[in-house]
């Protein structure tokens, strides 16, 4: 059983990863969306395209621009936060009890 255990507390650790990469990459994105950067850039057409899979879901389901900013980075952000805190933390746990 501790093989189970193993594999859930590897899989936790990646989404861990993964998704405090993806945190990153958002608030990057918005903090550039201050200076309008070039958006031939490669590194911020990389950037636009990682945060805009994210945000335009969020964005087509709820109204996220209020006096002109847009909330759509920061809703995701919570996402990912709670997903961390929730999924995360319980895979680990989970893990922990079976190894």
């Amino acid at each position: 059983m501790f093989v189970v255990g193993n594999f859930l507390g590897a899989v936790a650790g990646l989404l861990d990863i993964i998704l405090q990469a993806l945190l990153i990459v958002i608030l990057i994105n918005a903090v550039l969306s201050w200076a309008r950067p070039d958006p031939s850039n490669p590194i911020v057409a990389f950037l636009d395209r990682v945060s805009d899979f994210v945000c335009a879901p969020l964005r087509r389901l709820f109204p996220t621009v209020f006096g002109g900013i847009d909330f759509a980075p920061f809703i995701a952000m919570l996402a990912i936060y709670f997903i961390q805190q929730f999924v995360v933390a319980s895979l680990r746990g989970v893990a922990l009890r079976m190894g």
